[in-house]
């Protein structure tokens, strides 16, 4: 389906942003990182609460539902699958960011969610966070790394993937249910996007 030039009403109790993923057909320099107190360790395998609660810690501002709305056994499948990998970035002794990479379609490397909480927003952890997961990446047999974000996300998040050497290729629409007016966020999360309830 074609969306008509123009405005578009959206019911109450609707979310709208635009989607862009982005790709990487080959291993992108390293930006330097500055110096800061982190590490990245890998989380094998990943308890389900402790991903739930740094997932929810660094998306809740983004309004990040996806996995939340999860079923116990459902997100087991993924988080344990051997081909998904589940990184921590590691700052003064806490968890404080989050990298999955997908290596589960051949040739592929989905960068599915990545993350710092919002202290270390602009200190340089992601930059740091970035730089290991391309290398990460590119370790294995892979053709393409991609990652998709949203006008939801944080502001600087298509430009900090662009930095990072992504490329976009493809823009969607997407239409969701508004997970502050279900429960699955609380009612004051992501207090920058207007809701407009039913």
């Amino acid at each position: 389906m074609q969306l008509p030039n123009g405005y578009t009403d959206i019911p109450p109790g609707k979310l709208v942003t635009v989607v862009t993923s982005l790709e990487m057909l080959a291993p992108a320099s390293s930006r330097p990182a500055p110096p800061g107190p982190w590490t990245v360790r890998h989380v094998e395998p990943p308890q389900l609460d402790w991903y739930r609660d740094i997932y929810d810690r660094i998306g809740r501002d983004w309004l990040w539902v996806s996995r939340l709305k999860m079923s116990d056994a459902d997100l087991v499948v993924i988080l344990h699958d051997p081909a998904v990998q589940v990184y921590a970035l590691v700052a003064n002794g806490r968890d404080e960011g989050l990298l999955e990479l997908d290596f589960r379609a051949p040739g592929d490397c989905e960068l599915a969610f990545f993350g710092v909480t919002p202290a270390f927003v602009g200190t340089g952890a992601g930059r740091f966070l970035i730089n290991r997961a391309i290398e990460i990446a590119w370790s294995r047999p892979i053709r393409r790394f991609w990652v998709h974000t949203c006008t939801l996300d944080h502001p600087a998040a298509l430009a900090f993937y662009r930095r990072s050497g992504f490329r976009a290729f493809r823009r969607q629409v997407e239409v969701m249910d508004d997970p502050r007016l279900s429960g699955l966020s609380q009612r004051d999360a992501a207090p920058q996007i207007p809701l407009i309830g039913t």
